[in-house]
């Protein structure tokens, strides 16, 4: 495979050459007829299969290959308009545009209008998910560029958001709800992630303050849109870590969407101390088929079959750490191996029936099964010295003392199926002023968890307990599991016109779970104002987020179930300022929000790598409180790039909890949340390289201050410890051999592809050794140290994607 890769790559670059114009950018705001700006109106360049969307504030930008072209401007409920340009090659033109209602569709377009409008949520820039260098190739990556998402982790694809964990987080494709697999320990076993950005056409992001007609989650939504696309496209992108392939055909009366992935991103994991024969295999299939049987019908079908296979031998470790004055070394020689594997099916039918322009009525439909396993049987014998490092920083002096000598052994053989089946009914109406919407749902779920580990550390009788007649086990859990979860939910929302400037949006949920047997009520509402000047946009929201026990939260580090669990809430209020202005030759967008979330229930858990113990028979109360602020447009001309920054403080206070001291009781009070970091910051920077056009450079860079956290079996007061903060920089450099502002083109590719991007990508650029958790070991003196889990290294990658010709 690596040698089909590395031809493909010389066989592009060794192309011939020919002569190309540069493209003729359009640019402008779309109105309507009040002179309000138009969310979502696409935007086509005839014949070219160029086509973009307006934001929030009306603004679009698309480009045209060719110096005489027509521009079609289409939102559902406007008389859709065509216009016709005549520029120089390389132009720069700003058309404003406003589009006429159509008295037969206006109802319908007061339903579109209106949900684009009241959503506190961010649309992100499908365009630059290719050229984002992420080691592990998820769509999900992406948001860690994005306010109020934390990560310390460039291996994996869960995020936390505003103080959240994992599991708090909603991810939705087509209507339909995504869950993950719960087993994976570490971003080394987590594979393709269920989201295949090359099918994706929207999407959206939200940091909190979300509408009703989501689920029962506490901290986001992530909303996809798999879509009908403007032409038929065949897309093959490869690169040393993953291959992909697309295809996406439109006919008279349906279209259809297919991707193949497959990813072995083994050139990655070797470089870290744990050295070993790696073997990370994932693949997945997609297809999604739509079918109109007439304009006020259709049909739609996603399916998908995702299977990931990761196994490890690992031979032996070299761990460095400490400080200047006492440097520590750890070295360990493996027996054993580790196997996990997974695979979930999962398909979706949704039946959209639409009996007047004015009301719309979705019928959902889905099933997923995922079956999981994990095998370990590692045993470890090592040597933790202490060593001289006068000599150099990486070549260390003779040993100045032996701090420990032992073995530890993991065993493991775990297995997991879940099967989720979920029926739902969504209604969107408008009556004159308001779009009311309603749904209701139905879900159940069934997991068959079968747990057996066990571990023990043997020391040559250093570390307690000592008992020199008896392997003592630690950590032991033998317990199969078997329950089913229902949960019956409706939701019911209106959004109303206060003026040509306000509108506001209230809404409410109600949940019913089989397992708490709670009935939940939350209540939101969202205000949106938009001064007279219409690049200036004030949000309020406020709500409740209640969310209901899950297999993942009732089951504590023994693998018992806590069946007497109540729901989780937050009472979340935030105010958002969006601001869309022109400055540096450009137009530039800045948005900021300040947020409280204050909960008076939640399960208090701890984190170990990916691993989310709950402590699923305590309960805390808890708030954090923050601001996200960002910026982004075009600083360089035709490239986007962005700078966010968050700050955030999260808290909790586990009920109940003490402990004695000097005969005393005492009550630790609040703690830091394990997701308390304080800090993040990003960038997302693209510019032009070598002053040619065809040239780009991407760089990706991101921050995130120290995280809290302690050993897995002690209680949370004791997490005084902290994973030091994440520091990252990726860049990739791009050249598109077939843009049009490229003075020659090769002309085999010309004649047989319509792109042909070639991307150089260079991983964690300064090397930085970023810890993501800790082996915990105790010396001769029984002083516990945490010996550092370190990520990736500086990788090298050469990515390729190509978009093939059409042929008639």
């Amino acid at each position: 495979m690596l040698k089909f890769r590395l031809l493909l790559f010389l066989l592009i670059a060794g192309c011939g050459l020919a002569v190309a114009q540069p493209l003729v950018r359009v640019s402008g705001i779309v109105y309507n007829e009040e002179k309000l700006p138009l969310s979502q109106v696409t935007v086509i360049v005839l014949g070219q299969a160029q086509s973009t969307v307006t934001d929030e504030f009306g603004v679009y930008t698309i480009y045209s290959k060719s110096r005489t072209f027509s521009i079609k401007y289409s939102l559902l409920g406007y008389q859709p308009q065509i216009l016709k340009f005549n520029q120089l090659s390389g132009a720069r033109i700003t058309q404003q545009v406003n589009l006429m209602a159509n008295v037969n569709e206006l109802d319908q377009v007061n339903i579109t209008n209106k949900q684009n409008q009241l959503s506190n949520a961010t649309t992100i820039n499908i365009a630059d998910i290719a050229s984002m260098p992420l080691v592990s190739g998820n769509f999900e990556t992406m948001l860690k560029t994005l306010p109020g998402v934390s990560t310390n982790n460039e291996l994996s694809a869960q995020y936390s958001v505003r103080g959240g964990n994992f599991d708090e987080n909603l991810i939705y494709i087509n209507d339909v709800e995504i869950n993950r697999p719960l087993l994976i320990r570490n971003g080394q076993q987590e594979g393709l992630s269920f989201i295949n950005s090359e099918l994706v056409s929207k999407a959206k992001f939200s940091a909190g303050g979300f509408e009703a007609k989501y689920g029962d989650k506490l901290s986001s939504v992530l909303d996809i849109k798999y879509d009908k696309p403007d032409s038929n496209q065949t897309i093959l992108s490869t690169s040393f870590l993953n291959t992909s392939f697309t295809a996406k055909r439109v006919f008279k009366r349906s279209f259809l969407l297919a991707g193949l992935r497959y990813k072995n991103n083994s050139s990655v994991l070797i470089k870290q101390d744990q050295r070993g024969s790696y073997s990370p295999n994932f693949a997945d299939a997609q297809l999604m088929y739509q079918y109109d049987f007439s304009s006020r019908f259709n049909i739609s079908v996603l399916g998908s079959f995702n299977l990931g296979r990761f196994k490890l031998v690992p031979t032996n470790r070299e761990t460095q750490f400490g400080t200047l004055s006492t440097t520590l070394r750890l070295n360990v020689d493996y027996i054993g191996q580790e196997i996990d594997d997974y695979q979930t099916l999962g398909t979706a039918a949704t039946v959209t029936y639409s009996p007047k322009p004015n009301l719309v009525v979705k019928f959902i439909n889905s099933y997923f099964n995922t079956i999981e396993r994990e095998r370990f049987d590692i045993e470890g014998s090592y040597v933790f010295d202490e060593v001289d490092n006068a000599f150099s920083v990486e070549n260390f002096g003779p040993v100045i003392k032996n701090r420990g000598i032992g073995s530890y052994y993991n065993y493991g053989r775990n297995s997991l199926n879940t099967q989720i089946f979920a029926s739902e009914i969504k209604v969107d109406q408008n009556f004159n002023s308001h779009v009311f919407s309603w749904g209701l749902k139905f879900d159940k779920s069934k997991y068959n968890d079968r747990l057996n580990e066990y571990n023990y550390t043997d020391s040559a009788g250093y570390i307690l307990p000592n008992n020199t007649e008896n392997i003592v086990l630690q950590n032991v859990v033998n317990i199969e599991n078997n329950i089913d979860i229902k949960n019956y939910s409706a939701y019911i929302q209106d959004s109303y016109s206060l003026s040509n400037y306000a509108e506001l949006q209230l809404g409410a949920r109600a949940t019913y779970s089989s397992l708490s047997e709670q009935l939940l009520i939350s209540p939101r509402m969202l205000i949106a104002y938009r001064p007279n000047s219409n690049n200036k946009i004030l949000r309020f929201t406020a709500g409740v987020y209640k969310q209901p026990p899950s297999y993942r939260t009732i089951r504590d580090h023994t693998g018992n179930l806590n069946i007497n669990q109540k729901a989780q809430s937050s009472y979340n209020t935030s105010i958002g300022y969006d601001y869309a202005f022109d400055a540096f030759g450009t137009r530039l967008k800045f948005t900021s929000e300040a947020y409280f979330k204050y909960s008076d229930k939640l399960i208090p858990y701890k984190i170990d790598n990916l691993r989310i113990k709950y402590l699923a028979n305590e309960v805390s109360k808890g708030y954090a409180y923050g601001a996200d602020f960002s910026i982004g447009g075009e600083f360089v001309k035709d490239l986007v790039s962005y700078f966010r920054m968050s700050v955030m403080h999260a808290n909790e206070d586990i009920v109940g909890d003490s402990y004695i001291q000097n005969g005393k009781t005492i009550y630790p009070g609040y703690l830091k949340r394990p997701t308390d970091q304080r800090v993040n910051f990003s960038i997302f920077f693209q510019d032009k390289l070598l002053n040619s056009p065809t040239y780009n450079v991407h760089l990706n860079a991101l921050y995130g201050s120290r995280l809290p956290i302690g050993p897995s079996q002690t209680p949370r007061y004791l997490d005084k410890f902290f994973v030091p903060s994440y520091k990252r920089i990726d860049i990739g450099f791009s050249k598109d051999f077939l843009d049009d502002f490229a003075l020659h083109k090769p002309r085999f590719l010309d004649r047989n592809f319509n792109s042909v991007i070639l991307f150089f990508e260079v991983f964690n650029m300064l090397d930085i050794d970023n810890t993501i958790s800790y082996l915990w070991l105790k010396d001769v003196n029984n002083v516990q140290y945490a010996i550092p889990n370190y990520l990736t290294g500086r990788q090298f990658n050469l990515k390729l994607i190509v978009k093939l010709k059409n042929k008639p």
